[in-house]
């Protein structure tokens, strides 16, 4: 009677690792809500990408697929990056045209 009731115990023990193995490997299990068959969520614009366009993008979910926390990271990074970039080139822009109007004075 002991030795099946440590043997259920050291079932349930492995089987409880086996699960947390799992979870670790395949992530949480967050789900998206499902796609029309042949669309795909990844869309950019073919000119002028801002940050909002890249947080906006969304990656089809399959069996072996990139980690998606991992892909969120660099896609906020990459789109703040793409907005800093965009003021400082609004910023140089803009000073040749004040160069130019102070010297016309």
């Amino acid at each position: 009677m002991t030795t099946a009731l440590i043997y259920l115990l050291v079932m349930l023990l492995v089987a409880a690792v086996v699960f947390l193995l799992a979870s670790l490997v395949f992530g949480r299990g967050e789900e998206l809500a499902p796609l029309a068959p042949g669309s795909s969520p990844t869309r950019l614009p073919a000119e002028d990408v801002t940050g909002a366009d890249v947080d906006a993008v969304r990656f089809q979910i399959v069996v072996r697929g990139y980690k998606m926390s991992e892909v969120d990271w660099v896609l906020a990074r990459l789109g703040a990056e793409i907005d800093e970039l965009r003021e400082r080139v609004r910023q140089l822009e803009a000073r040749p045209e004040c160069a130019e109007r102070e010297a016309s004075s």
